[in-house]
């Protein structure tokens, strides 16, 4: 009979020590899902805060217009010939580079459609006034391949670009570069070619894609030409 006894002894001893054992991994095994699940948790969190934060730069970012946009009508041909659209950075905002190599710029019409019109050489720097600005490209058309002829000092003289483009100068540029920082001014100027030019009731419409942040965009419709300055709003 003691023998029996002895038997069942260790049979309960070796069933304790089993249970222990795999108590041990279900607790080994929780702890590593639990580190997993808060490494994910962080993992979220973090990845939550840069795309918070990415999105309050691109916000933060965005250009807006500085005053009214003007027209530069063709009264004969009741027609514009060119479109200026005043640029500044929004208030709080950071800087935004206007460089032709990193800044893309849509135009859309009634008639046209176009994915970029913004191309190197069309950034002119600091000018003091629309007509000297574009007046310069045109004089140094074949060096830097923007326009081919300025519609903006003949008005209605029937020559026209080329192609229908978009240039900017800066009435304020403190550094001297292409990026617009606070406290700057700069102009945006679409000119068309012959065709391309909206008319009245036309609705014109740009996209400046800078970047980094949002994209600006301008949405008009032509009123009656009567003047050569035509005031779009």
């Amino acid at each position: 009979m003691r023998p029996r006894s002895r038997s069942r002894k260790t049979r309960r001893g070796v069933i304790g020590i089993e249970s222990a054992i795999v108590m041990i991994a279900f607790v080994i095994v929780a702890a590593a899902l639990a580190f997993v699940v808060l490494n994910m948790g962080f993992s979220t969190t973090q990845k939550a805060k840069t795309a918070i934060s990415s999105s309050v730069t691109e916000a933060s970012s965005a250009l807006e217009i500085a005053g009214k946009v003007t027209g530069f009508g063709d009264i004969a041909h009741s027609q514009l010939n060119a479109t200026v659209v005043p640029l500044k950075v929004a208030g709080g905002g950071d800087a935004v580079s206007l460089d032709p190599t990193l800044t893309d710029i849509k135009y859309y019409s009634n008639s046209v459609r176009y994915d970029n019109i913004f191309g190197v050489g069309c950034a002119l720097g600091s000018s003091g006034n629309i007509i000297n600005a574009s007046g310069a490209v045109a004089i140094a058309k074949i060096g830097n391949a923007c326009i081919n002829h300025d519609p903006l000092t003949n008005l209605g003289d029937n020559q026209y670009p080329n192609s229908t483009k978009a240039m900017i100068y800066w009435d304020v540029n403190k550094n001297n570069n292409n990026i617009l920082d606070q406290g700057e001014h700069a102009n945006l100027i679409i000119v068309y070619k012959n065709g391309d030019q909206p008319k009245q009731l036309d609705n014109i419409k740009a996209e400046v894609i800078v970047p980094t942040g949002s994209a600006l965009t301008v949405e008009r419709q032509v009123p009656a030409i009567t003047t050569t300055t035509v005031d779009l709003g």
